[in-house]
């Protein structure tokens, strides 16, 4: 038995996937700032003519004011100014470019600066929005615009203070006299006297606070702001009262005096701590994500690769051999049959003109047993193209497999050790019963002439769950399977032999030994009924091969027991049967059988007629018709037009090969079944009987 387990690199790459969320999860909601990410989208006004927010964090509403923004599209939330922000972000999307500028929100009553960025890949179609409150910064501008009164050092101060956000302190330094003003806030974050703070401290009492690392680097960019003059950012950490070291972010400005010597450095000190975490976290997700997201891509272009190079050159390489092969196939058996259907049929004639008419009888058997030979291979034909006429029941496959045991037993040998292993519990499936054990009884000859020397034939079922990517694998679609695999100890086979086991007429066997119809047609049975078949070999480690049938949820019925055929009965009273079949023979052989026991029958060559017929004879029992008829209307529609007035006529569908679609794949009507061409007459009879009399 096979179990279906999900390859660890798989395994592997979902945790790293799951992981790599996380992660961007916390990035989002560690950010103090509005972030969302949408999407563009068509709409009514055209393709791009909107877009919608496929995610936000928590701090998006704090900024906007809008709440629930996920799913939303711009068009619903800001109907007015919808083409506006489409150019802005558009242009965002088609050039790559970031875009930053400030915003008001009047209905928040607050000003937001927007930043924009095209998230990549470009296909994506999808822009990341970040959202900055600068309304203290907007607001004390205006004050400054005010207050002309306040000290050159303090509108300096609150420019510079009002331009950061998380804000621990302002300095001023005096650069000459080498005094160093702070405020209450940097002097108690970083443990030192207010007081002192006030009167000044030397810039070494500051610079200790800086983590040694980091002192080498503030020394350089301090030297080149005092030269060069201007603004003046720098990021270093510094120990707090607290004793840890945490990331600051320092920003200034330095005024040069007018002989090029710095006079006044002012600045403000920015914690920069949480930022720079998110940031080394997306940064870490976002490498997590790309690597997974290259290595997929990698994984799936290589498989599309290999699997169209294969496809190719299996098409290329065997088109005309495959061809080649089936029709010489085909020419050989029927060339055979009809040989042996000729030549009986001279010699009846001539052992009739001359008299010697008990000497037909073998003759006479000879053609029926070629007959019945030719309609073996047609099965076995549309088993392959899954063109057999089924008749699915829901089945217990442990059942049907116990009861051929015995013949699967004779038919292998004594030479092999033949083992069943049912599952427990096993569901039910929907399936010929007939064509099932015609399939297994196939698959147990081959094992055994697998195994010339003996050896160990096993039969097992079992339930599978297969998901998305055994089902790509085998063929079919995910689900629920019922599987039925016969497995053998014998020689095994090798990959180009497995390639080709399913072909039809294809055969590793002695010619004369083997029609090479087997496996082809349990592969098309078993696709036929919804399912797969499978083989697993290796040269000299034996062979198995799996069907795969979906599961039946009605799982309390099963298939009806199997009852002795019945002697053909008696017609008792007038029964009236109606016959359509464009095929005259097949028509006159119909009805004379059909005479002979005692039925009326009518004839009718395709459905208008029979229509014309059977509106003017009510007496009519049975309509006994072909699938497939001429003139625009097939056997299906004429007993759907026929039952729409008399929905209780029986009807006996008769086809040569199957037209599953037409027959609902099986799911008839009561009082409706199918006979498949060529028949008995006595088969005939049995079903014309049953139907009649029900």
């Amino acid at each position: 038995m096979t179990n279906e387990i999900a390859s660890p690199h798989v395994e592997l790459t979902e945790d790293a996937l799951a992981q790599s969320e996380g992660r961007r999860r916390a990035l989002f909601e560690a950010i103090d700032d509005g972030f969302c990410i949408i999407e563009f989208i068509d709409g009514p006004e055209g393709p791009m003519s909107d877009y919608v927010h496929i995610e936000s964090n928590s701090g998006y509403e704090r900024q906007t004011g809008i709440k629930g923004i996920v799913g939303k599209r711009l068009r619903e939330i800001e109907p007015d100014n919808a083409d506006v922000w489409l150019k802005v972000y558009g242009g965002v999307l088609e050039t790559g470019e970031t875009v930053r500028f400030e915003q008001e929100f009047k209905a928040i009553n607050r000003f937001i600066e927007v930043s924009a960025t095209r998230l990549e890949p470009s296909s994506l179609k999808q822009v990341s929005v970040l959202f900055r409150d600068i309304t203290m910064r907007k607001v004390a501008e205006q004050a400054l615009r005010e207050s002309e009164a306040l000290a050159r050092e303090n509108i300096q101060r609150v420019q510079l203070a009002l331009a950061a956000g998380a804000i621990i302190g302002t300095w001023s330094w005096d650069v000459p006299g080498d005094k160093f003003t702070v405020d209450e806030a940097f002097a108690t974050a970083f443990g030192f006297d207010p007081n002192l703070g006030r009167t000044g401290l030397s810039l070494s009492q500051v610079v200790e606070t800086v983590h040694p690392d980091d002192q080498p680097g503030l020394a350089a960019a301090i030297k080149e702001a005092l030269r060069l003059g201007g603004p003046y950012a720098h990021q270093y950490r510094t120990r707090r009262l607290d004793g840890q070291y945490r990331w600051l972010e320092a920003n200034g400005r330095v005024d040069l005096g007018s002989n090029g010597e710095a006079t006044l450095f002012p600045g403000v000190l920015i914690d920069i701590e949480a930022r720079r975490a998110a940031e080394q976290e997306r940064d870490r997700a976002a490498a997590d994500l790309r690597t997974l997201t290259e290595t997929l891509e990698q994984r799936v272009e290589e498989r599309t690769a290999a699997l169209m190079q294969a496809e190719d050159a299996l098409r290329q390489s065997q088109k005309m051999e495959a061809v080649g092969q089936l029709t010489g196939g085909l020419a050989h058996d029927f060339n055979n049959i009809l040989a042996g259907i000729g030549g009986s049929l001279e010699l009846m004639k001539a052992r009739l003109a001359q008299g010697r008419i008990g000497d037909t009888d073998r003759y006479l058997a000879g053609a029926q047993g070629a007959v019945k030979r030719a309609a073996g291979l047609t099965q076995r034909l549309l088993a392959f193209s899954r063109r057999q006429t089924l008749d699915p029941k829901p089945s217990n496959i442990n059942r049907i497999i116990t009861d051929m045991h015995d013949l699967v037993t004779r038919s292998v040998g004594p030479g092999i050790d033949v083992e069943v292993a049912g599952a427990g519990g096993l569901w039910t499936a929907f399936v010929d019963v007939g064509q099932l054990e015609n399939a297994l009884l196939n698959l147990c000859i081959n094992a055994r002439d697998a195994m010339p020397d003996g050896g160990k034939l096993t039969i097992e079922t079992g339930n599978r769950w297969l998901d998305e990517r055994a089902a790509r694998d085998r063929g079919v679609e995910p689900g629920q399977y019922v599987s039925m695999c016969v497995s053998d100890t014998g020689t095994g086979m090798s990959q180009d032999v497995i390639a080709r086991a399913f072909d039809p007429f294809f055969t590793t066997k002695p010619t004369g030994q083997g029609t090479g119809l087997g496996l082809s047609m349990v592969y098309g049975f078993a696709g036929q009924s919804g399912g797969a078949a499978r083989i697993y070999s290796e040269l000299g480690k034996g062979t198995m091969i799996c069907i795969y049938l979906p599961r039946h949820h009605a799982d309390g019925l099963e298939e009806e027991n199997a009852t002795p055929e019945a002697p053909v009965p008696p017609v008792s009273g007038k029964t009236t049967i109606l016959i359509v079949d464009d095929e005259p023979l097949v028509r006159m052989v119909a009805v004379d059988v059909l005479e002979e026991l005692g039925y009326s029958v009518l004839e009718a060559d395709d459905a208008p007629s029979a229509l014309r017929v059977l509106s003017s004879r009510p007496d009519i029992d049975l309509l006994l018709t072909d699938v497939g008829l001429p003139n625009g209307m097939n056997g299906r529609q004429l007993a759907d037009a026929v039952r729409a007035d008399r929905p209780d006529l029986p009807v006996l569908f008769v086809t040569g090969y199957a037209e599953n679609a037409v027959l609902n794949h099986g799911h008839l009507d009561r009082g409706m079944q199918v006979l498949t061409k060529p028949f008995a007459g006595d088969v005939l009879a049995r079903r014309v009987a049953e139907l009649t009399r029900s």
